[in-house]
């Protein structure tokens, strides 16, 4: 797994899941921005189960903390599917294709 980072812009890439989530879960402080929204783009993420979807709510409120917006783009339908199963989708800030928000604003 993978992250780059531009301005506003977080991209996620590879496996998203139990094994691979901890060093993203720690950097959270250090790759949100503080003050600021970030988009981060799901679309490179090739497997995902309920740890991955665990990381972005813990992104979501870390961001929060931060004082800034987050949403999640391109999200894979793994990743959907797990959070619509357990109910996170309506706390989750989802944009789906065409850019219509599925999540809370």
């Amino acid at each position: 797994m993978s992250a780059a980072n531009g301005a506003g812009q977080l991209r996620l890439e590879g496996e998203l899941g139990f094994g691979s989530i901890r060093a993203l879960w720690q950097q959270a402080g250090s790759l949100l921005p503080r003050n600021h929204p970030v988009s981060v783009d799901l679309a490179g993420v090739t497997r995902a189960d309920s740890a991955g979807v665990a990381l972005l709510i813990h992104w979501t409120r870390e961001q929060q903390r931060l004082g800034g917006r987050i949403e999640f783009v391109n999200i894979p339908a793994q990743m959907q599917a797990i959070a619509g199963v357990s109910g996170v989708d309506a706390i989750l800030p989802l944009v789906s294709p065409g850019g219509a928000d599925s999540g809370p604003s």
